[in-house]
């Protein structure tokens, strides 16, 4: 695959991430859901296998946890942008490093279910908690109100987070690695059109949602 098509797939995954952060996300609050762990264990998650399986190369996860956090800074809505930006980022570079930590790592080596559960259940904790903890440590820095001794008392609290996160990844990365031969259809003539179009599609709307409620 070469280099185009790798940063125009990164692009309308990163942009379809972000676009249910910022669109999606805020439905869930609205309606008293825990919209963070929702969308990293459904959302996230489901984008992040299905990439990882279209397009098995060094960057592609990291790459779109910046777009999607990029879009998501954009989108000043349900919540605290800068935390969740972080938190995304961190999210995907989390996903590489642990899909990556072995380098011949591939899904197709998880022949059963109990497998597919338990690496569901091991990378959703680790992804949230990760990127939660991040954003902790990240975003008081940034305003110059970081104390080591606050993150400390409240780390238990941060990791019992995870623990419906780790229940929503049992089921969302086994159904996601169910899908058989994943594979992109599209001819050369549509991938870019498909791939651009989609991705301007998402970052218009994100940004049409800001001016309306702006307004």
């Amino acid at each position: 695959m070469n280099n185009l098509k790798f940063l125009a797939g990164m692009l309308v995954f990163g942009s379809l991430w972000g676009f249910s952060e910022c669109i999606i996300g805020p439905m869930f609050s609205e309606v008293g859901l825990p919209s963070g762990m929702i969308m990293t264990g459904f959302f996230a998650l489901t984008f992040l296998v299905i990439s990882r399986r279209l397009y098995p190369h060094y960057g592609m996860q990291a790459g779109m946890g910046l777009v999607a956090g990029s879009l998501r800074m954009i989108n000043p809505f349900g919540g605290c942008h800068l935390c969740s930006a972080l938190a995304i980022m961190a999210e995907g570079l989390i996903f590489e490093l642990i899909f990556y930590s072995t380098t011949n790592f591939e899904f197709k080596n998880l022949d059963t279910w109990t497998n597919k559960i338990g690496l569901g259940i091991f990378s959703a904790y680790v992804v949230y908690v990760g990127g939660y903890i991040i954003t902790q440590i990240l975003t008081p820095l940034t305003f110059g109100q970081f104390y080591i001794s606050n993150l400390i008392t409240m780390m238990p609290q941060y990791l019992a987070r995870g623990l419906p996160v780790a229940f929503i990844g049992a089921f969302t990365v086994p159904i996601a690695l169910s899908i058989k031969d994943v594979k992109l259809t599209l001819k050369d003539p549509w991938y870019y059109p498909t791939t651009l179009g989609l991705s301007a599609l998402c970052w218009m709307t994100v940004i049409a949602n800001w001016f309306l409620f702006a307004a």
